[in-house]
């Protein structure tokens, strides 16, 4: 099973990374890294790059498809190289997915018409401008497209999809060697939980917001 991680130039790293520990702990697993040529990408920040190990024209066919969010984000829902990528790989995947605003790089490309899909609370409502339905919650199924919310909630995706192709015992045992058991010291990871004053400033500050981007 080929899965290919999307890369652009401004993505946010744990949109790719979270994903890519459990997804490539399935049997029999061919996780690549894809980007407009091979090389280094560079993250939202600057400071980190991943290595694209394959261009887009070289991965023509991969089982699941993951499109991470960040600010580069902007320039890849208007790049038709990435666009047309995307609709072609959509036309024989098993499982097309985001995490983040990598659900509007979709959405983007047409694929999420009419669907149900989640994105980062900040960038929710942008959805509807694709014809979309937002939902908020974490992971969101619809057929074969699968979103994820902002970042961290990537890898609970990913680990729900090991659970829908390798079966429940197989999600459990890479959730125990990965020992995912969140115990965040603080209960603040949604608009529903953060302190009110905090959720209204990012709202407020949006349009200039680095994390509005992510």
């Amino acid at each position: 099973m080929q899965t290919a991680i999307l890369l652009f130039d401004r993505f946010t790293a744990l949109d790719a990374v979270g994903p890519f520990e459990i997804l490539s702990r399935l049997p029999g697993a061919e996780t690549v890294f894809v980007a407009a040529g091979p090389g280094p990408v560079r993250n939202d920040q600057g400071n980190l790059a991943l290595v694209a190990d394959r261009s887009l024209a070289e991965v023509t066919g991969p089982d699941l498809v993951l499109v991470p969010g960040g600010p580069g984000r902007r320039a890849a829902m208007k790049d038709d190289t990435v666009l047309d990528w995307l609709r072609a790989v959509d036309a024989t995947s098993t499982w097309t997915t985001s995490v983040c605003t990598g659900s509007l790089v979709v959405a983007a490309a047409g694929l999420l018409t009419g669907r149900r899909a989640t994105c980062h609370w900040l960038a929710l409502d942008d959805l509807r401008e694709f014809a979309a339905e937002p939902a908020q919650e974490r992971v969101v199924f619809d057929g074969k497209y699968v979103t994820a919310a902002g970042v961290s909630s990537g890898i609970d995706m990913a680990l729900a999809l090991v659970g829908r192709i390798a079966g429940d015992r197989a999600a459990r045992t890479v959730q125990l060697l990965t020992e995912y058991d969140p115990q965040p010291p603080y209960d603040a990871g949604s608009p529903a939980k953060a302190p009110a004053d905090i959720v209204a400033h990012y709202r407020e500050r949006r349009p200039s917001s680095r994390i509005s981007e992510t």
